[in-house]
């Protein structure tokens, strides 16, 4: 996912994903750190890069699971 917005400041990624962080007015600081729970909790990850200015790009790693793997290699399993 990217935007062409504002961009983060380094100081602040590192706390991002953090509860109730928040560099807006009227944010919850809620929102980056439910995405994080639920990466966490499914074993995903997630890598963000950021330019102020320039926008932020985060991008989300999912496994493919072996089962997966091996049912995309030789069909469907009956």
């Amino acid at each position: 996912i990217k935007d062409e917005g504002s961009g983060i400041r380094k100081e602040d990624l590192e706390n991002i994903f953090k509860p109730f962080f928040t560099t807006r007015r009227n944010g919850t600081g809620l929102g980056l750190s439910i995405v994080k729970r639920i990466v966490d909790e499914n074993r995903w990850q997630i890598q963000v890069s950021s330019e102020v200015g320039k926008g932020t790009q985060f991008c989300l790693f999912l496994p493919i699971s072996k089962e997966l793997q091996t049912t995309e290699t030789n069909g469907p399993s009956q």
